[in-house]
């Protein structure tokens, strides 16, 4: 498998620093942290799509070098990641027998090249989004909160689709989110952000059974009450 080690990854707003921080990307990590925490800008920053008025800068160490074709990226809201006037199959930039590989390994057929965006829901537009940015090969895929669009049902298929194809593509993960139920299903790392630094990292079954930082039990202890809320 690859590795990607972030050694320094700094972003600036003039002289005031936001984010000032550094993890390895296990197989499967997960970015922890409050609304405003930092973790777009971390994920931004490794994409290069910052606003003009930051500045970052990444240091980091891999057997790869970092840039569009080495890096899958899958964002939050399927319904807004496609263009409604393109048919899907307009949407790859890859010839059709990688259409056709990519489409398989998220449980999809053919047809939905044919069609536009409207006609799918929100998990197969999902899945299309995941087919992809898997078309290019890459050696990470970097999940920006994928499953907060979907419903429970497309969630979970979702959650297993990207352990399989983990496993398959033998790929690097780093997973953005807030929801710690899909990261103890997902993840084996788990890196924990408070205000543009690491508070807290290891693997996720020992950091959810043992947090050593209070923000961390504040977080386990918010996610807690809210699945008892929804109770």
């Amino acid at each position: 498998m690859s590795y990607f080690s972030i050694k320094n990854l700094t972003v600036k707003h003039q002289e005031h620093t936001l984010v000032n921080i550094a993890f390895d990307v296990h197989s499967s990590t997960a970015l922890i942290g409050q609304s405003g925490s930092g973790k777009s800008l971390t994920l931004k920053s490794i994409l290069n799509l910052l606003p003009s008025n930051l500045n970052s800068s990444l240091d980091y160490e891999s057997d790869f070098v970092v840039d569009h074709n080495s890096i899958g990226f899958v964002p939050q809201n399927p319904f807004t990641s496609l263009s409604p006037l393109t048919k899907i199959g307009k949407q790859f930039f890859c010839d059709e027998k990688t259409k056709t590989k990519v489409l398989q390994l998220v449980g999809l057929d053919t047809w939905v090249l044919n069609r536009f965006s409207s006609q799918l829901s929100g998990g197969q537009l999902q899945r299309v989004v995941l087919a992809i940015a898997l078309s290019n090969n890459p050696k990470i895929l970097l999940l920006d909160e994928p499953t907060t669009a979907l419903d429970t049902q497309s969630k979970e298929l979702i959650l297993q689709l990207l352990q399989k194809i983990q496993k398959e593509l033998d790929l690097l993960i780093l997973y953005v989110t807030h929801d710690l139920d899909s990261v103890n299903e997902l993840c084996n790392d788990i890196v924990i952000i408070k205000n543009g630094i690491v508070v807290e990292q290891g693997k996720v079954n020992q950091t959810i059974q043992n947090p050593q930082h209070n923000y961390t039990k504040e977080l386990l202890e918010a996610s807690f009450n809210n699945k008892e809320f929804r109770k």
